[in-house]
């Protein structure tokens, strides 16, 4: 697939209004905070069935932190005290672990106006609100030139076009300057439509993004796929995701609307099951990638 091929399916507005509505369900799942994450985690093997609610929670948090400590290694020579963009920051989680663990003065850019004020207090409440600065900003919009050591895009890259973000990116890079990546890469084309009609995003493969990120002076440093360590998390979240169900059957019957949310949630427990297969097929990569200025 040439760089240019792969347009996105949603404007970035829908993607915007989208995350914005589901903040709420965000928090109760992946909260209180203050390092909330909305994104993959890493778990080695299969964790047993029947945990209870409290510790599934404790679990994904964990496997999500270890996909941040996972990606910090593959980045290997970040200077702590560094300039770091987070694309895509989500409710702050990564943002809070840049500044805490590696004393990152830490740029956290979202495009849901709610996310800015909520991740301002989580990092308040984690003690690092004078290193991090949310901004609210599309990912090809980010002011300055020469300005970060590193940027981060953790599951946010599938949704830009990357021709011309990696293009933005390395304008934005300091010299010697890393993009690290954390995502689904395609590897059976047929599944993107579905894929991408679910999570809003514009899914691209490895070598689309390779070859997008090589036209815009980017050289790829490491390639680490995680696959195989996702598959876990994804149970975990599956076994959550029944614990909330049983817990909102009980008021169906007295709240209809709480009826419809439930079918709802019987569409994600599919999509989640789709993910988890196609990570254990081989259909899709879950893939760690660091990607370096060529100067």
């Amino acid at each position: 697939m040439r760089a240019e091929a792969a347009q996105p399916v949603w404007r970035r507005d829908e993607v915007s209004a989208y995350y914005e509505a589901k903040t709420e369900r965000l928090l109760q799942r992946y909260g209180p905070g203050p390092r909330v994450h909305y994104h993959s985690g890493l778990v080695d093997g299969v964790p047993p069935p029947g945990a209870p609610r409290a510790a599934l929670r404790t679990s994904i948090h964990a496997a999500q932190e270890a996909l941040m400590m996972e990606l910090s290694r593959a980045v290997g020579r970040f200077p702590d005290g560094g300039d770091v963009l987070d694309v895509g920051c989500g409710l702050g989680g990564g943002a809070l672990y840049w500044a805490a663990e590696h004393q990152a003065r830490v740029t956290a850019v979202t495009n849901v106006p709610s996310h800015v004020a909520l991740v301002r207090g989580f990092a308040e409440a984690a003690g690092v609100g004078a290193r991090v600065r949310p901004m609210l900003c599309d990912a090809l919009s980010v002011p300055g030139r020469a300005a970060f050591d590193a940027v981060v895009a953790v599951e946010s890259a599938c949704y830009l076009p990357r021709a011309e973000w990696f293009r933005r990116t390395r304008a934005l890079l300091k010299p010697g300057g890393v993009v690290a990546i954390a995502d689904c890469f395609l590897r059976r084309p047929e599944l993107a439509a579905g894929f991408n009609r679910y999570w809003r995003t514009n899914i691209g493969s490895l070598d689309e993004y390779l070859s997008a990120a090589h036209a815009a002076g980017l050289e790829l440093e490491v390639r680490d796929d995680v696959s195989s360590r996702v598959v876990g998390f994804w149970s975990l979240t599956l076994e959550l995701m029944v614990h909330e169900r049983a817990s909102a059957s009980a008021h169906l019957t007295q709240h209809p609307l709480r009826a419809l949310a439930q079918a709802g949630r019987g569409e994600s427990c599919r999509a989640h099951l789709r993910l988890q297969q196609a990570l254990m097929d081989g259909s899709l990569e879950y893939g760690l990638l660091v990607l370096r200025r060529a100067d």
